[in-house]
């Protein structure tokens, strides 16, 4: 007996009283509560709500409304002038062709100032440069000579040409004295006819090794007027490409350290361009014989006048642009090849 109600004591001991419990419940709801209402309000805060710098588009035009109903109308335009801040701006997703500007201006665009006409002045043969006389900046004129080759070896040529003609037109008076002599003793029965016919064919001979030999001379003389080369144009130098002693020829050997392939490099000044790529959503607006302005980036104050002469008939596929030319009408020193200019596309006038 005195076990049980030892054991009946310690079993009341461990049992847990119904309000203590009731109490302990309480506490995670509570816990729960709190936390339930902290991200409520975390969610409440961060909520982009509608103001009355909203900014509606209608037909592709921005509109200002002062407040927007949850119906999507917007509010009065005069309360939401005296209520709203500077609103942004917006984009918009068409693009719109400019109109002219005030100076008849359809589009501007950059390029570069060129000679129409660039000519490189080259060899016809191989040869060694024996003496140049311009250099870089250096007017010309049409048939200057501006360079001249060795022709020491086409000279001997000629020399010794000439010795093989002279002997040939001995043998050409020869055949003919012989056959002045067998024509006599023909006509007097003495020669057959059959030497008359070989006189003939000697004299013939003759001649034509005088002809043969005078068509090399004329090939070698040819070779020595090459040696002197003249200016094409009436220009200016706008490069020199070889030095005295210098080997130059038509042809490029390959790679960098071959001979010079061209002696000086001339242009007009007097003929000048301008070089543009033009995007391709722009050439609309360009025509040939269209009329533009050009100005040079270094001297903004002078203007010149142009007109569009060339057009490319291909367009580049990588870069998405079109080759255009336009010719600068009376051209002074101010416009310089190779530095930039800008181009002013005119209006038609009406």
């Amino acid at each position: 007996m005195i076990d049980d109600a030892r054991r009946s004591s310690k079993v009341a001991q461990l049992r847990i009283d119904p309000e203590a419990k009731r109490r302990s419940q309480g506490v995670p709801w509570t816990i729960f509560t709190v936390v339930a209402l902290v991200a409520m309000s975390a969610l409440l805060a961060w909520r982009p709500w509608q103001t009355e710098t909203t900014r509606l588009f209608k037909g592709g035009k921005p509109v200002t409304a002062a407040s927007v109903s949850p119906g999507g109308n917007a509010a009065s335009g005069t309360n939401a002038d005296s209520r709203s801040t500077t609103p942004t701006a917006a984009p918009t997703l068409s693009t719109t062709v400019p109109s002219p500007s005030a100076d008849g201006s359809l589009l501007t665009v950059s390029g570069y100032i060129v000679n129409r006409e660039r000519i490189e002045v080259s060899p016809r043969f191989m040869g060694l440069v024996k003496w140049i006389g311009v250099k870089k900046g250096d007017p010309v004129t049409n048939g200057q000579v501006v360079v001249i080759l060795d022709d020491t070896e086409y000279v001997a040529q000629k020399r010794e040409l000439m010795g093989r003609i002279a002997g040939a037109n001995v043998q050409v008076r020869r055949a003919e004295m012989e056959l002045s002599r067998i024509r006599e003793l023909a006509a007097a029965r003495i020669e057959t006819q059959r030497s008359l016919d070989l006189a003939n064919l000697d004299l013939e001979s003759a001649r034509a090794e005088t002809n043969a030999l005078g068509g090399q001379l004329a090939r070698v003389d040819m070779l020595i007027d090459w040696t002197i080369i003249r200016s094409p144009i009436n220009g200016v130098v706008l490069e020199k490409l070889v030095d005295p002693n210098e080997i130059v020829t038509p042809q490029s050997f390959g790679g960098t350290r071959g001979p010079s392939t061209a002696l000086v490099s001339v242009g007009d000044p007097n003929d000048l361009q301008v070089e543009i790529d033009l995007n391709e959503r722009d050439l609309s607006k360009v025509t040939p014989g269209q009329k533009c302005q050009v100005r040079p980036e270094a001297y903004k104050d002078h203007v010149y006048e142009g007109e569009v002469v060339e057009i490319a008939p291909e367009a580049s596929r990588q870069k998405g642009t079109l080759g255009i030319k336009v010719q600068i009408r009376n051209p002074d020193h101010y416009l310089t090849p190779e530095l930039s200019a800008q181009v002013d596309f005119l209006a038609p006038s009406k």
